[in-house]
């Protein structure tokens, strides 16, 4: 009898503490639970450590935002072993551990927005099949290859907002699945040539807001299902024909607030139906180098958007003037055709 009375005891014990550790909640958070785990939200500015006590071990959501959190580590992670989804966006992280996810098997999203961290350790992103990896505005210069473990399963990558200038093409060649990319606002200067060459299932490209001047032909030679590329807010003074020749899939491609005066022939040939370019906010001179887009605006004008910002910044009679407006007579072409005869 008294065994069993210790049993039923020990049971009851068992119990509660599992009832406390799956419903319980830290200060300064908020929990919800669900069947399939608890999801967990600390956004006080007060908070300024982990927050340990309280946190149900049964997590699988956990957003620490806006607060003033300045270190996480293996040990802190380790209480939520079933952990999906992590957002430490807006705090004051400076670095993370190299071993930060190593106890966090399941974990698919981390979201590291907004923090101070400028240099991050070998291997730290090595120990999950992590899909989604954001890393937006933070101090970062370098992108290191060695962040990752060969083959990785990475599908989504946002380092935009950093202060890289260049990016090495052995960090993507471990990055095979990925497929969106965001690498604006940053001040990269120049791609290499195939930096992008491993990236067959890429789909989306944000290149925004850099130092850009030119880009080589071959720059998407190798990302066939790129959809949307986007080139705007740099210094783009030329593109060249082929650049986009092989993006059959391309659904949108922004160029505006670049140095373009002129596109060659044959860059905006074979679009699809639905392909939507913005080209506004360009010096565009309107000479007989215009001949192509002229023709191409006139052709495809529901396949611009903010088609009639496309105007002429010279030659000083044209100024202002909506390029698709203009008459071959203006644009010098029939002079051209007379002169050849």
């Amino acid at each position: 009898m008294n065994l069993w009375l210790l049993l039923t005891v020990t049971a009851l014990a068992e119990c509660c503490f599992q009832k406390r550790g799956t419903s319980s909640c830290p200060d300064l958070c908020s929990c919800s639970f669900e069947p399939s785990g608890a999801e967990v939200v600390c956004s006080q500015s007060s908070l300024t450590h982990f927050p340990v006590d309280g946190l149900p071990a049964n997590t699988t959501h956990l957003s620490i935002q806006s607060t003033n959190l300045s270190s996480i580590t293996a040990r802190h992670l380790g209480l939520v072993p079933l952990l999906n989804n992590l957002q430490l966006y807006h705090n004051n992280l400076t670095i993370l551990p190299s071993d930060l996810l190593s106890v966090v098997p399941h974990l698919d999203t981390l979201d590291l927005t907004g923090n101070q961290l400028e240099h991050l350790p070998a291997n730290v992103f090595s120990h999950v099949s992590i899909r989604g990896l954001v890393l937006k505005n933070n101090l970062i210069a370098k992108a290191d290859a060695e962040w990752f473990c060969d083959n990785s399963s990475l599908t989504w990558l946002d380092l935009s907002g950093n202060r890289l200038t260049s990016v090495p093409a052995g960090l993507f060649q471990k990055l095979p699945h990925l497929e969106n990319l965001d690498l604006s606002h940053n001040s990269l200067q120049e791609l290499q040539p195939d930096v992008l060459k491993n990236l067959h299932q890429l789909k989306s490209l944000n290149l925004a807001g850099n130092k850009l001047s030119s880009l080589k032909p071959t720059t998407f030679t190798y990302n066939l299902k790129l959809s949307q590329l986007f080139l705007q807010e740099n210094q783009l003074q030329d593109l060249p024909a082929t650049l986009l020749q092989e993006l059959q899939h391309l659904e949108l491609l922004l160029l505006n607030h670049n140095q373009l005066q002129h596109l060659l022939p044959g860059l905006l040939h074979e679009r699809k139906s639905s392909f939507q370019v913005i080209l506004s906010e360009n010096p565009w001179v309107c000479d007989e180098k215009m001949e192509y887009l002229w023709k191409w605006l006139s052709v495809h004008p529901k396949n611009v958007t903010f088609l009639e910002e496309v105007t002429c910044t010279g030659p000083e009679a044209l100024k202002h003037r909506q390029v698709v407006s203009l008459t071959g007579s203006e644009l010098g072409l029939i002079r051209s055709a007379k002169n050849e005869n």
